[in-house]
């Protein structure tokens, strides 16, 4: 089964330009960074940065038992559950 293509455009500045310009398959290096990107996008706003109204309520909510602490491994954020 073929798979349909569409094809998009987008702006970028002058610096991002001449950085991308000599990279062999930039359809490829562009395509490749939106898919790694759309997999580390946050579940709750789904990229946007911001909560809704409805989400920050239940955000609330969730983080009366929740707590945002740092991993002592790789000192990353995580999310740690305080009811043990």
């Amino acid at each position: 089964m073929n798979k349909k293509h569409s094809i998009i455009t987008f702006k970028v500045d002058d610096e991002l330009f001449s950085a991308i310009q000599n990279i062999p398959n930039r359809s490829e290096f562009i395509r490749s960074a939106l898919v790694e990107a759309l997999g580390s996008v946050c579940p709750l706003c789904k990229g946007s940065g911001m909560l809704t109204k409805n989400q920050r309520h239940h955000w609330d909510i969730f983080s009366e038992d929740h707590a945002i602490e740092r991993c002592k491994k790789c000192d990353e954020r995580v999310l740690v559950c305080s009811n043990g």
